[in-house]
């Protein structure tokens, strides 16, 4: 479970408490356009700090009258107005109405594709594992002092001067098990967790699966400790008592972020060339801990999912991704610019310059910006694995997360047979995980197994 120092007066649970989760809730309200200003200096006048922690916990505990105004104050930004966003619509049935009629995809994909969507999503979430959390310029200096810029291989720690290793330490938890000299195997992360929660939900409920399902398939199967940010903040909910979709509604300033994003590879691989099944089923999936932007991140991907093991290229990818978005929203013209940027271009360094232009003031677990990414090194990569999670790594922002949803288009774009051995081979044919059933489960069992979930109907 992530903590911070226990320095600071004792155990600091990350993501869940109060005077942590308000400076979030107020760039949150911000960035939707809400009034919370007044909120803000009620805060400030108080002494709370506005500026909201990059990981999960402030270093300091705050004082029980500060968190007792923390909470008056989350229950008030509850209680505002939702944004006024005609274009950023916040039911299925609203983003649903914008859909084509018809979906111009094969709809039968081989176990080789699924398989390599699997690896990739494997291989390009382990690539960006040693370097989460590091800035974009400390993952070039990392890189630049062991003589592997531009990024083509593993990270390693060899050669790499102490000053620098200071500088910009490796994600602890990861270090032990993702550098080049030390990959034996997939290690446990939550990118392939959810992946595997889900294929569990589809081989138990069916296609039919409902939020309800979900959200009891985290409470079964899924430790608290093994989730972060909005998944967190809607664990906690659970625990209260709230039902999907109050439990990511409740003090929820991660509503989106990331974390659905990263849980709808499987919806999509079960239903090849719909996308529209893989996004309904995405979007009841993303409604335990997400909204708005945060739900279109999880359809996107989803959608991806689908079309990547039956398109003939990247390009008919992204086209099915854009296809179940909603035409009007930020995340959407988001998607579409990064996209262009990293079509017209070689220079992959200017395209995430020009990125980081537009979102750089965005968390880096934040939905709109890592999706941006996301989008510029697929259609930059051209479907190619080995270039698209290079670049996307490089990037910054939620490496690991993005490393492996690049990973899983263009390893099924690819088939697993015809990736590249240095990509695949450390992989050993085994994944990690703390749900029970899964831990040491190889790869060809899980491409057995998603293709039978997709061939008896899928999770539409």
């Amino acid at each position: 479970m992530s903590v911070a120092s226990a320095a600071a007066g004792g155990l600091r649970l990350t993501w869940v408490q109060p005077e942590d989760l308000l400076p979030h809730e107020l760039a949150a309200g911000r960035d939707e356009g809400r009034d919370v200003e007044a909120l803000a200096q009620r805060w400030a006048a108080a002494g709370g700090e506005v500026t909201a922690p990059v990981s999960g916990a402030s270093a300091v505990p705050a004082s029980p009258e500060l968190r007792a105004l923390a909470v008056e104050l989350l229950d008030a930004a509850d209680a505002l107005p939702g944004p006024d966003a005609p274009g950023e619509p916040d039911s299925l049935d609203a983003v649903r109405a914008t859909w084509p009629d018809n979906w111009r995809l094969p709809t039968a994909a081989d176990r080789d594709r699924l398989h390599g969507a699997w690896l990739g999503r494997a291989a390009g979430c382990l690539l960006g594992k040693p370097v989460e959390k590091i800035p974009r310029h400390g993952i070039r200096e990392i890189l630049s002092a062991t003589g592997r810029w531009p990024l083509r291989d593993w990270f390693t720690a060899q050669g790499l001067p102490a000053e620098v290793a200071a500088r910009w330490p490796w994600n602890r938890r990861s270090a032990p098990t993702s550098l080049a000299e030390n990959i034996a195997g997939m290690p446990e992360d939550d990118d392939l967790n959810f992946a595997l929660l889900a294929l569990r939900i589809l081989e138990t409920h069916g296609p039919g699966f409902t939020s309800a399902d979900v959200a009891q398939a985290w409470l079964d199967w899924l430790p608290a400790g093994r989730v972060f940010t909005a998944e967190r903040v809607a664990y906690r909910n659970l625990l209260l008592g709230l039902n999907p979709p109050d439990t990511a509604r409740r003090h929820n300033p991660f509503r989106e972020w990331i974390g659905a994003q990263i849980r709808t590879d499987v919806y999509g691989w079960t239903n090849p060339g719909r996308p529209d099944l893989a996004a309904g089923a995405a979007w009841r999936d993303a409604a335990v801990s997400h909204v708005r932007a945060g739900a279109y991140g999880a359809i996107w991907v989803a959608a991806l999912a689908a079309a990547a093991p039956v398109a003939g290229n990247v390009d008919e990818v992204l086209d099915a991704g854009e296809s179940v978005l909603p035409p009007g929203s930020r995340f959407t013209a988001a998607i579409r610019e990064a996209r262009a940027l990293g079509a017209g271009s070689d220079d992959w360094e200017s395209i995430v310059d020009t990125l980081y232009e537009r979102h750089g003031h965005l968390h880096w677990v934040h939905v709109r910006n890592n999706a941006a990414l996301v989008a510029a090194a697929l259609a930059h990569g051209r479907g190619d694995l080995e270039r698209s999670i290079c670049a996307v790594v490089s990037g910054g922002w939620d490496t690991d997360s993005n490393g492996a949803t690049v990973g899983a288009v263009t390893g099924a774009l690819t088939g697993a047979s015809r990736l590249p051995a240095r990509w695949v081979a450390p992989l050993h044919n085994r994944l990690a995980s703390s749900i029970a059933g899964f831990d040491g489960i190889g790869f060809d069992e899980l491409a057995d197994r998603t293709h039978a979930v997709a061939h008896a109907g899928g999770a539409g």
